[in-house]
This record gives C-alpha cells, sequence and structure tokens, in this order.
C-alpha cells in the first residue's frame, strides 16, 4: 500500500498532480493542511476527482466527512490522547501516528492502520529522524489488529527495504513534494515494488 501526504502549503498544480497520481494507483492520499479555512479545503477537494474521495484521508475539518462522503480521518497523537476521536470512530475509517512502537503495540482495534515514524532521516524535515531506531523497534512488532505504515525519508532506492520489514506500506511526503516532478517520483516508487 503506497500513501501520500500532502505537503502543509499549497503546491502549484497539486490537485491535478494527485489526480494523475490516483490514476496511476495511489492508495490513499492524506490531506494534512493544517493552516487552511474551511473554505479553502472545500476548494482544495472540489478540486480532486469525486472518483477518488473515498481515497482521500481527512487530518483536519472532519465535518467535510459527510458533505463530500469522504469516510476517512486522520487524528495525531494529541487528538488522540484526548480521546478527539471518539465521536467519528462508528461511521468512519480511523487513522493515526505514533512515534515508536511500544505505542504502536497499545493501539485498539478502532485503528485501521497508523503512521510510525521516522523510518529514515526526513526528507522533508532537514535533520529530523537522523538517531532513530524505529527500523529496528519494528522487530517487537506484536499488534494483529492494526496495519502499520512507514512514514519517513523513503525514496524510490530504499523503498523495497521498507518493505522487506514488517509493515504494511508506506506513506511518501518529501521525495514527492520536494521534486521537480512529482508525478515521476511517485511512478518510480510505485514500479519498484510492483516488479
Amino acid at each position: 500500500m503506497i500513501l501520500v501526504i500532502t505537503p502543509e502549503l499549497m503546491v502549484p498544480n497539486e490537485t491535478n498532480i494527485i489526480n494523475q497520481m490516483f490514476q496511476e494507483g495511489l492508495d490513499l492520499l492524506h490531506i494534512r493542511k493544517p493552516w487552511i479555512s474551511r473554505n479553502e479545503m472545500i476548494e482544495f477537494i472540489t478540486q480532486i476527482d469525486e472518483a477518488f474521495y473515498p481515497k482521500l484521508v481527512l487530518h483536519t475539518h472532519f465535518d467535510l466527512g459527510k458533505e463530500y462522503h469522504i469516510s476517512r480521518l486522520h487524528f495525531r497523537e494529541a487528538d488522540r490522547a484526548e480521546e478527539r476521536c471518539k465521536s467519528f470512530a462508528e461511521e468512519n475509517t480511523m487513522s493515526t501516528s505514533v512515534h515508536d512502537i511500544t505505542t504502536y503495540n497499545t493501539l485498539e482495534k478502532e485503528w485501521d492502520y497508523a503512521f510510525i515514524s521516522p523510518f529514515f532521516p526526513s526528507i522533508s524535515k532537514k535533520g529530523y529522524g537522523m538517531d532513530s531506531t524505529i527500523k529496528e523497534e519494528i522487530q517487537q512488532r506484536n499488534n494483529p489488529n492494526v496495519k502499520l505504515i512507514a512514514l519517513g525519508g523513503i525514496h524510490q532506492d530504499n523503498i523495497q527495504e521498507v518493505f522487506k520489514s514488517d509493515v504494511d506500506g508506506v506513506a511518501l511526503l518529501g521525495v514527492i513534494w520536494e521534486s521537480e516532478e512529482p508525478l515521476k517520483v511517485f511512478k518510480k516508487c510505485r514500479n519498484v515494488l510492483m516488479s
């Protein structure tokens, strides 16, 4: 499974690139735009082909889910700690983020999957994840109910290594959006997995 997370700030031609990635086999897109207003979010969503709405995951403006038939919601660790997700659990598919395998192992089955990061040193956050031991920690995975998605520093040259560890998918961010040709990079990553 390959997921892409949007950059926090708008990128020129972003929704067009997103539509093309979906056409090339993107499994899920996480819309992570913490600074945009509700109206800006509506404008962003409506520029994505409606056929792909079931593959969108909202990080904010959860109320738009019902309006646009988006049933996937992502909650940060802080949201999980404050139980902000409880009212959404029954009607939606929920995901979350963790930064160590111990926390992941305690997640209840209400979570479809969890990002674990940083897997490698981050591409988008320079210096972040340099001392990460997550790749080694994954051997202690013992949660059969929640899929595990690797995030952080993943690109076409190391994506196979990630899948050889015990993960169910990868999330791409920096490698896609810091590239001059995001679609080409996505296709390269996907092709490595398909070969």
